[in-house]
């Protein structure tokens, strides 16, 4: 994949690229990056990338030419990505974006700054708007961070383990599992006994159901908003016997959600 982030600020990226996975990635020659320097498209001798907004108000906004030769010369370099600018007006960036947008040739971020961007970029070479929450930054960098980072460890080989990724928070729909190293007993808290049995199928089950724990604990809408695996099903039912005859129901046998059971 071919990474091109458009910033004001490259230098920022400088230890980005040289850490972690990313860095894995680009030493592998899974991922090329780099990061485009917006002022070096700007036509004045002083490299301007801002100006004050028609119509008058506060702040600045990104003036349109630096930013049109900007992309303009990632996407010669990379026909086939994508331009996104990032922005808190955008598409909500998630798991199932970042699987997404590992799947493309290439990435253009567009970090913004100031109040924003002039709009007549928008539709013509920006193709997307991505946000990585609710909240405001004082520029795309960080958030372009977020982005690389996540859609990188999603690209086949940049992980150490096969199947490291598909045991990540989210991407099964459920937050990740409980983890523990040695030593065995730390200030008297002992390491779940199953996980020393070298039983795999046990161990499997019992991760099984420290993600279903986690997840009905803290991000409940992750198993509402979609069905259930037979898997968790079953787990899910163990929980509601064990705790109606906790409460002396006899009704214990009750299922779980009728016909989620789908997966």
């Amino acid at each position: 994949m071919q990474i091109a982030v458009l910033t004001i600020f490259p230098e920022m990226f400088d230890l980005f690229w040289s850490h972690g996975i990313v860095r894995r990635a680009i030493e592998q020659q899974i991922v090329s990056a780099a990061a485009v320097n917006i002022r070096d498209f700007a036509p004045d001798r002083h490299h301007v990338t801002d100006d004050r907004p028609y119509g008058g108000g506060c702040g600045m906004v990104m003036k349109p030419e630096p930013l049109a030769g900007a992309i303009r010369a990632a996407r010669e370099k990379a026909p086939g990505a994508r331009t996104i600018l990032m922005t808190p007006q955008g598409r909500v960036f998630a798991q199932a974006v970042a699987a997404e947008l590992a799947e493309l040739p290439g990435l253009i971020l567009v970090c913004g700054r100031y109040e924003g961007v002039d709009d007549r970029l928008y539709g013509t070479l920006i193709d997307e708007e991505l946000s990585i929450g609710d909240y405001v930054l004082t520029g795309g960098e960080l958030p372009a961070m977020v982005v690389i980072d996540a859609v990188t460890r999603l690209i086949p080989g940049a992980l150490g383990g096969e199947d490291s990724a598909e045991r990540d928070s989210f991407s099964a729909g459920r937050l990740e599992h409980a983890h523990y190293t040695r030593p065995p007993v730390f200030e008297e808290s002992e390491v779940p006994g199953v996980l020393l049995t070298g039983h795999h199928r046990n161990i499997e089950r019992w991760r099984l159901a420290s993600s279903l724990m986690r997840t009905f604990v803290n991000r409940p809408d992750l198993l509402r908003d979609r069905p259930l695996t037979d898997a968790e099903a079953a787990v899910l039912r163990g929980w509601h016997a064990d705790i109606a005859r906790l409460l002396g129901d006899d009704r214990a046998a009750a299922p779980v959600r009728p016909g989620n059971g789908q997966r």
